[in-house]
């Protein structure tokens, strides 16, 4: 991972979209912590594994696979303060959309509901965004979701934010907005 000098800028306040946080490294392309077909800016102190899913397995596949897409990165929250990853899923070339790879993916999602598909452009890609809710017997009210889908010449790659719960999701949401603005291909 290519890391950005120390004492760069403090996050943005966190809630509002639209809203990006301050700079941290990056992610993507080959020698980075996760090999992608995309690269994207990471917010500061948020920290990028890869993750290797058998999906033979029963849990490997529960966990690890969705909509035909694998987890290929979590990228954790934690030591910048908040509960909650970046997900990152690629999946294998297809003529499907990424506006259909969404579909699937959220389609895969148990108690996802709630679902707003926005047209939208990540970096300089076409994308499609998705924002919607996760309902479970575990959580006291449904939980905010959000997640864009780009094609690159490798398959699909859907960049996901969950969280805790939606008071964290908020929280977050400007790390994701800066992988979004600054994705790019390689």
């Amino acid at each position: 991972m290519a890391e950005k000098p120390a004492g760069g800028k403090p996050s943005q306040k966190a809630g509002a979209a639209g809203k990006t946080a301050a700079e941290g490294g990056t992610v993507g392309g080959s020698g980075s912590a996760c090999p992608l077909p995309v690269t994207f800016d990471l917010a500061a102190s948020w920290k990028p594994k890869a993750v290797s899913v058998d999906p033979d397995s029963e849990l490997g596949a529960a966990l690890g696979v969705q909509g035909r897409l694998t987890m290929v990165c979590e990228i954790d929250a934690k030591p910048a303060g908040n509960i909650g990853y970046l997900r990152v899923w690629q999946g294998e070339k297809s003529g499907r959309t990424p506006r259909q790879v969404l579909e699937a993916f959220i389609a895969d999602e148990d108690g996802a509901g709630k679902i707003t598909y926005t047209g939208t452009g990540a970096g300089d890609m076409p994308a499609t965004e998705a924002d919607y809710t996760v309902s479970s017997e575990l959580l006291d009210e449904p939980k905010k979701e959000r997640a864009f889908a780009v094609s690159t010449p490798d398959g699909p790659v859907v960049v996901h934010l969950g969280g805790l719960d939606s008071r964290e999701h908020a929280a977050m949401l400007p790390a994701y907005e800066l992988a979004k603005k600054s994705v790019r291909l390689g």
